[in-house]
């Protein structure tokens, strides 16, 4: 990285870690989200945007993680430790659910993710003695104050969504980032000259589950409360796939420019268009797709933003 990408990054660093020390518990709560959303985002980024694969999973993953996190909390577990053992968990689903479904192409694979996501929410839904089925269960009591509450998961989702970053950035410029984009372009083709490509596609998969996973899990505790319908929502998938296209499929930065965007977008469309929000805020991402193809981040192509993965 060139000196004065390292200088900006210190100084935007700087500027995130020093808000919660200005900003109000709204303000907080809105950065929070925005990072939940980039790191869902750069979630299905490393399958769908890397290797070209449409899923449908994210919500299974987060769900997962939710549950994960919350029951091991229950049972004693440190908040810490039950967000990273959310990941495990999540990514073990991934890697076993690449290994089965990553043989499917296109549709056929997006329809199979869809429907894992749908069989897991009802397995929650009726499994009561464990996940508490429809009326969903409770974390222990937080100790904290709403303003150290507000303080405290904006730094948690803050770091997560710093690791994922990293992670994707890792990935991008490495020899797996290297396959699955192989894969993107022509899969048969990268087969042929010895790509592994069942291999990367799983491992893509796995990280993908890992990180939505541990999205999931902070989200459990910071809402102190789960529930089936709640974190296994088809909408968790789709607004992640939205939030890569607005920003830029494949591209480092656009998963995070997409979730920005589109919060504020939300925000801006909750605020005007109250009754219209689910089509207004829908009428919006469209144009923006229909009119910036690449996403967000090909606006700046030639710029640090809008440098694709493959760089």
């Amino acid at each position: 990285m060139k000196p004065r990408h390292v200088i900006i990054s210190i100084i935007v660093l700087l500027v995130l870690a020093a808000i919660p020390q200005y900003a109000d518990n709204y303000f907080l709560r809105i950065a929070t989200t925005m990072f939940m959303y980039a790191i869902l985002a750069m979630s299905w980024n490393f399958i769908g945007g890397f290797a070209g694969y449409p899923s449908f999973g994210t919500a299974a993953f987060f769900g997962i993680g939710a549950y994960a996190a919350t029951l091991t909390q229950i049972n004693g577990m440190p908040p810490f430790l039950a967000w990273a053992f959310a990941g495990l968990v999540a990514g073990a689903l991934g890697l076993l659910l690449g290994l089965a479904l990553l043989r499917l192409r296109g549709h056929a694979f997006a329809i199979a993710t869809l429907i894992v996501a749908e069989v897991l929410r009802e397995i929650a839904n009726s499994w009561t003695n464990f996940t508490g089925g429809g009326m969903g269960l409770n974390l222990p009591f937080s100790t904290l104050t709403p303003e150290q509450a507000a303080a405290y998961f904006y730094y948690v989702m803050f770091a997560v969504c710093a690791i994922t970053f990293i992670c994707m950035l890792l990935t991008a410029r490495s020899k797996l980032g290297f396959g699955l984009r192989c894969i993107k372009q022509n899969e048969d083709a990268a087969n042929m000259v010895g790509v592994n490509t069942t291999l990367y596609k799983t491992l893509g998969f796995a990280l993908s589950g890992v990180f939505a996973g541990m999205a999931g899990g902070v989200y459990a505790s910071l809402t102190g409360y789960i529930e089936p319908a709640d974190v296994f929502d088809i909408m968790i998938t789709i607004k992640a796939i939205v939030m890569a296209l607005l920003g830029g499929v494949g591209t480092i930065f656009g998963p995070i420019i997409g979730a920005v965007a589109f919060l504020v977008i939300d925000e801006f469309v909750w605020q005007n268009f109250l009754e219209f929000h689910t089509g207004a805020l829908g009428i919006i991402v469209v144009l923006l797709v229909l009119f910036l193809p690449l996403g967000l981040a090909s606006i700046g192509k030639y710029s640090i933003l809008g440098r694709r993965a493959s760089k």
